[in-house]
């Protein structure tokens, strides 16, 4: 179908919807992008791309906006809670074959990506009604506008509205975590993406250059703190290695759930769910936004070869399942670590957490 007029609306304009909306475009088709928030400043915080993310830029042709960007990540360093080595994972060998590892502030991706799906975003549209039609999908807005479609992607995170009104699942499940967010400026030197690792709680510091680290720690919970930064100093207050730096320049923190999201499907009729609406996990794997471009990726792919909307639909579904089932099942497998005892934890991550660890990115290095 390339270069077919098919009429095709993805619902969010995140970075997964911009992201298959830079796709479709490169692949011939014009899609309408809505996105039910208005424009705004993207919160302070920042994002670390593995490999396949970096392969999934380049098949965009957007690598090039993004290389100056951020830092380069070149090793994982894996630290017990006093601030002692637990392990190291080479990101260069891991991924050598597929792309390199980048940590940047998630609005310059957000800028690159909005830039890149080329058309306007037309913001404030939330969708009310969307109805099945034998070859099609007519929706409906809060503002009374609609139209009918070839073609709905729902892109809108996981709580997706479109993944409720085309009955395709119904609201995700807390994943367990409370996360806690944030950017950090005049902290400690930190050159390397580094992790603590305690008991049911972890600490991640990733220099974003120019004298910046995103932060990420997350504890074990369903239910948020009132007050993020004394949770963070009550947490994490006895850790070592650059966390006690960390904590005294850490103001603006942002706290949140983790969701997770496991459906049956991924589409009906001609709608279809992409990025965490269809396949959210915990953060543990930072393969979230590398999932959501391997997505738009595939989705044009499939749409540009297929003969028909359906057959694509089906081509698609059948390619990323695997993928996004490994990625689940080794976030799991990582999140099941922080429950052993530290004193049965560690002496295993010392001998043999390098491979381990880098062993949940195996599938990934495959091509798409």
């Amino acid at each position: 179908m390339r270069g077919s007029p098919l009429r095709i609306l993805v619902v969010g304009a995140g970075i997964a919807g911009l992201a298959v909306a830079r796709a479709l475009r490169l692949a011939g088709f014009r899609p309408d992008v809505t996105e039910k928030l208005p424009p705004n400043e993207l919160a302070d915080t920042g994002l670390y791309l593995p490999g396949n993310a970096a392969r999934a830029l380049r098949r965009l042709d957007l690598d090039g906006p993004v290389r100056p960007l951020g830092q380069v990540i070149h090793r994982q360093r894996f630290l017990d809670a006093a601030g002692d080595p637990l392990c190291e994972v080479d990101l260069d060998a891991l991924w050598a074959e597929v792309g390199e590892c980048r940590a940047l502030p998630r609005r310059d991706l957000y800028q690159v990506l909005l830039s890149g799906a080329g058309g306007a975003v037309r913001h404030g549209a939330e969708v009310s009604t969307v109805e099945l039609l034998p070859a099609g999908v007519a929706v409906t807005f809060t503002d009374g506008t609609g139209g009918e479609y070839d073609l709905v992607i729902g892109a809108d995170g996981p709580r997706s509205a479109v993944r409720a009104l085309a009955a395709l699942g119904g609201p995700p499940r807390l994943a367990g975590q409370v996360v806690y967010r944030g950017v950090v400026r005049d902290g400690p030197d930190v050159a390397d993406w580094t992790a603590l690792l305690g008991r049911r709680a972890g600490f991640l510091v990733v220099p974003l250059g120019a004298g910046r680290l995103y932060c990420y720690a997350d504890e074990a919970g369903t239910v948020a703190p009132a007050d993020p930064v004394a949770r963070l100093h009550e947490l994490f207050g006895g850790y070592g290695g650059p966390v006690p730096a960390v904590l005294a320049a850490w103001r603006d923190v942002q706290v949140g759930l983790t969701d997770e999201v496991e459906l049956g499907r991924w589409h009906r009729g001609r709608v279809l769910l992409v990025g965490d609406a269809a396949h959210a996990t915990a953060p543990t794997l930072s393969q979230g936004i590398a999932m959501a471009l391997e997505d738009a990726v595939v989705l044009a792919e499939s749409l540009r070869a297929a003969g028909s909307v359906e057959a694509a639909l089906v081509a698609y579904e059948s390619r990323r399942r695997p993928r996004t089932r490994w990625v689940r099942d080794r976030t799991r497998d990582r999140n099941r670590t922080r429950d052993v005892p530290p004193a049965l934890r560690d002496p295993l991550l010392r001998g043999r957490g390098g491979r381990i660890f880098g062993e949940h990115y195996r599938l990934l290095v495959d091509p798409l």
